[in-house]
């Protein structure tokens, strides 16, 4: 069994940087709040965002994010939403549980990552807040470091 807290890639600099930027960082930083935590992971010049919405067909998705400030916007939003519900669970715990990060392709100074949500979190009513989609993360090495220059997100998981 994995340990969803354990970095997969202990051998592989650039992966291992990379799961660290898009797993506890992350994780750490929408738990948070807090955008600073995360605002020097991304490549701010030619940032694109794609909603595919969880659905399976690209005539379905959305430029919802021709920046990187229109998505900050709707991750402080949803963080914020996050942060005001109430959960039955440790919510770091059960987001970790949920997320997998094991498939990166690397070419170069780019990389496509693949990072899954599957599993969901318990709220203190009972209901059950499922976690249950994919994105593709493209990141390049900019100035020294592995950064996010734009994704396709929310995918269905599994596709179709």
């Amino acid at each position: 069994m994995r340990d969803p807290f354990q970095n997969p890639f202990p051998s592989d600099s650039a992966r291992h940087a990379i799961w660290e930027m898009l797993v506890p960082r992350d994780i750490d930083a929408f738990l948070a709040a807090d955008w600073s935590m995360v605002e020097h992971d991304f490549v701010e010049e030619g940032f694109i965002g794609i909603d595919a919405q969880k659905q399976v067909s690209p005539d379905r998705w959305r430029l919802a994010f021709p920046t990187l400030s229109a998505y900050r916007q709707e991750w402080l939003r949803q963080a914020k939403d996050f942060a005001e519900q109430s959960f039955a669970e440790d919510a770091r715990t059960a987001i970790f549980t949920t997320t997998t990060l094991e498939d990166i392709e690397i070419e170069g100074e780019m990389a496509l990552v693949r990072k899954k949500f599957d599993g969901g979190i318990t709220k203190t009513d009972d209901t059950r807040d499922v976690l249950q989609w994919q994105t593709l993360y493209y990141c390049r090495l900019h100035q020294g470091r592995w950064k996010i220059s734009g994704f396709t997100g929310y995918l269905p998981n599994p596709m179709g």
